[in-house]
């Protein structure tokens, strides 16, 4: 990568308190593994989590390990394993480091977390198909090595308008998961708790909704690297008073920047718009490329992909599928077209970088030209960028910089 000038990072204070959250949430799991005290369910990360945890289980969600196998570079190690199982180079590499990953008795954890030396075993993996198909397959290895029960939601792809047939579908794909997850657990499932789940789910989605858009504000209090980092326990954490109450706090921290012009990017200059997965490998390296630029990428569609605003305690079946389906990932290209300009004028960006991941087709959406009518049509610059979520063979750092360097200059002409 280009030589970077050097860049002093502003600390949210908060990520502490989310360090240590993700650190418990870890050996809970790491505890329940091995003394078998409580039923592990692993889920897909915009899969059914409140019936889960309303039911009793205790949620792993492989795609975090993945990210985090991503972020420490290990990734890229690990995923020739699963090729060598037969799995494609072209497939996601969450997948395929994963599995990989595992085939080597390997995980990050270890390193992060001293004294948990393996991934939790599962009681059941439960997934839903709205992100893709790969997350079913993923589960189905999984279920097969540790021989466990699978069952799932098949959700809707290409999504225009979420109709009431169409929630009414997935409603009743997601109630009937509560016979066999009753048998699975050993609880009777209660609506009461139920409706509990969905309601601190639902202030946990809204809390990060507000902690997102702040960063509209001039000069913006965070970046799209924060918020990828900050979304942990939005992600794994959902439907518990624990992560209402640390977004609460995050929140007020936001707040507080705003009100004194906090910047996350000194001197910011250019606001920019992330399209697409991160580069997990080089979220730290992107972060201070762009502010060596006095360029703050503040805003992302892949870290608003858990604001669930449909969520509703007094209708918990249909307000889930609701939530689930109006998500961007389900959506059709129109749908999805008008999302992004409404996010470029909240957040009043100068330009759009897509990220072209090379295993990610679904969160990849400069495929179909989406790119080039987005510029057309709002007299904004895109630059696309070649990369991968977890592979770092897909992404060229000298080209990615002198890219972004060339983006900025076109920029700084326009204005």
């Amino acid at each position: 990568m280009a030589e970077e000038k050097k860049v002093v990072r502003k600390t949210v204070e908060t990520a502490r308190d989310m360090g240590r959250y993700m650190e418990n949430y870890y050996r809970e799991l790491d505890e329940a593994s091995r003394t078998h005290n409580r039923k592990i369910a692993w889920c897909t990360s915009v899969g059914p989590a409140e019936i889960l945890r309303a039911m009793g289980f205790l949620l792993y969600f492989p795609e975090t390990h993945s990210a985090m196998l991503g972020s420490t570079r290990m990734a890229t190690d690990y995923i020739p394993y699963a090729n060598a199982i037969g799995y494609s180079p072209d497939v996601c590499s969450y997948m395929t480091a994963d599995v990989g990953a595992f085939l080597q008795g390997i995980t990050p954890l270890s390193k992060t977390y001293p004294g948990i030396e393996a991934i939790p075993r599962p009681d059941v993996l439960v997934f839903n198909t709205n992100q893709c198909r790969d997350v079913q397959d993923w589960f189905s290895w999984y279920a097969r090595k540790y021989n466990v029960p699978i069952i799932g939601v098949h959700g809707n792809v290409g999504v225009n308008e979420v109709t009431e047939p169409i929630v009414n579908a997935i409603a009743e794909q997601i109630e009937g998961l509560v016979e066999p997850l009753e048998k699975i657990s050993g609880n009777k499932f209660y609506m009461d708790k139920f409706r509990e789940v969905v309601g601190l789910s639902r202030q946990c989605s809204d809390l990060w909704r507000d902690v997102l858009e702040a960063a509209a504000a001039k000069p913006s209090p965070l970046t799209f690297f924060d918020g990828s980092t900050l979304m942990g326990p939005a992600v794994v954490g959902r439907g518990t008073q624990a992560a209402v109450d640390i977004y609460i706090k995050l929140l007020a921290e936001i707040k507080q920047r705003v009100a004194n012009k906090v910047a996350a990017v000194d001197d910011e200059k250019y606001r920019l718009y992330w399209e697409g997965m991160p580069v997990w490998g080089r979220l730290s390296a992107h972060s201070k490329l762009f502010a060596s630029l006095k360029t703050n990428v503040l805003a992302s569609t892949y870290c608003s992909s858990w604001i669930f605003t449909a969520l509703d305690a007094k209708d918990p079946f249909k307000s889930m599928a609701r939530a689930y389906t109006e998500l961007f990932i389900v959506r059709s290209e129109d749908y999805k077209e008008q999302y992004i300009k409404d996010k470029i004028k909240l957040y009043q960006v100068d330009g759009i970088i897509y990220h072209d991941a090379k295993t990610c087709a679904t969160n990849s959406n400069c495929r179909y030209g989406m790119h080039k009518r987005m510029e057309a049509e709002l007299g904004i610059p895109t630059l696309m960028i070649n990369g991968d979520l977890n592979d770092l063979r897909c992404i060229s750092d000298e080209q990615t910089a002198t890219n972004i360097e060339a983006f900025i200059e076109q920029l700084a002409d326009r204005k």
